[in-house]
């Protein structure tokens, strides 16, 4: 049975749309499994199964059309990128930014403090000498401006993000 009735048009509408939001919701699924938020997790699984099922039984069923078959495919793609979007705007969780500074490590952290963001501030040697070098951890929602303030106060900087999927305490920071 054709649950989106007899035109091709809006059968192959449909399940490309369909499989643009189970894509995307697997994807935001997987990033909300990796940070342990489970419920979320568990309750998004359940949706994005039943949009799967729902659009992969029309294809198998009609296997006659390559259209449908193409409309599958191409939602699978479109919707890996729209759940990557999708992530990006959620921003969920916390990074730890490293940042190495030649020069300027005192101005930079007092820089970052005086944005409100947690900062520790060591010294450190590198090849060519001493360095300074600045642990900041925030919330994903914050790193661009951070990101952006870093490259004001000093644009050589080596920076590095590392994703955190569990943080407790610290400046700013709520426990998890």
């Amino acid at each position: 049975m054709n649950l989106f009735g007899d035109s091709l048009l809006v059968a192959f509408i449909l399940i490309f749309v369909l499989r643009i939001i189970d894509v995307s919701l697997g994807t935001v699924r997987m990033i909300l499994i990796i940070r342990n938020r489970r419920a979320w997790a568990t309750l998004i699984g359940f949706v994005e199964v039943t949009i799967w099922v729902v659009a992969v039984s029309q294809v198998i069923t009609n296997m006659d059309s390559i259209w449908k078959i193409l409309a599958y495919s191409g939602g699978f793609a479109v919707g890996t990128l729209a759940g990557m979007w999708l992530e990006d705007r959620l921003a969920l969780g916390d990074v730890a930014v490293y940042v190495i500074s030649r020069e300027n490590g005192g101005a930079l952290a007092e820089k970052v403090r005086a944005a409100d963001y947690g900062a520790t501030e060591m010294p450190a040697f590198g090849k060519t000498g001493p360095v300074g070098l600045l642990s900041i951890v925030t919330s994903r929602r914050r790193l661009r401006q951070l990101l952006e303030l870093i490259r004001q106060v000093d644009g050589n900087a080596f920076v590095t993000v590392q994703d955190k999927r569990i943080v407790f305490h610290g400046y700013g920071l709520v426990a998890k």
